[in-house]
């Protein structure tokens, strides 16, 4: 299943992205928007995997629609649930889980680790920062994220990425 794995992240427009995340068996897409730094919030939650939290939550505004995501490491690998909420502005008191379930999956860290890295590159050698920032709008290119992860993602996967 990991080598089928894929992570990919589309800027469409004036503040939305298309995410897709696919593991050779099912796909989860969506329009995210820019109502929260959700690239930035996805590179932060995985680099934080390879910390002391085994788990990561992250948030993104699909207007009028939410989706969270769930990452928990379970040893070596991360286990992915996505949960849908049908408002966001009536689902922020709800428990993470307590949205319906939309896609989930297990892989090695190192394969989300990699496929969130090489996506988050791809968006900043097609648009650079300042493309970024037009077309994303609210938030700047998380820099600063890729770099950690990037750093992260080398010295304890042995990438040389």
């Amino acid at each position: 299943m990991a080598g089928g794995f894929r992570f990919a992240w589309e800027l469409d427009g004036a503040g939305w992205a298309t995410c897709r995340i696919c593991d050779g068996t099912s796909e989860w897409k969506d329009v995210v928007s820019y109502l929260t730094d959700a690239l930035g919030d996805t590179l932060r939650a995985v680099a934080g995997l390879y910390g002391a939290s085994a788990v990561q939550r992250i948030s993104f505004a699909l207007e009028p629609a939410e989706a969270r995501w769930r990452l928990r490491r379970q040893g070596v690998d991360v286990r992915v649930d996505i949960y849908r909420f049908p408002d966001t502005m009536t689902s922020w008191d709800q428990p993470g889980d307590a949205g319906s379930l939309s896609w989930s999956t297990t892989l090695p860290r190192r394969v989300l680790g990699h496929a969130v890295l090489e996506a988050a590159e791809e968006v900043l050698r097609t648009h650079g920062e300042v493309g970024y920032r037009k077309k994303w709008g609210e938030h700047p290119f998380p820099l600063a994220a890729l770099r950690d992860l990037r750093r992260l993602h080398r010295q304890w996967d042995s990438c040389r990425h």
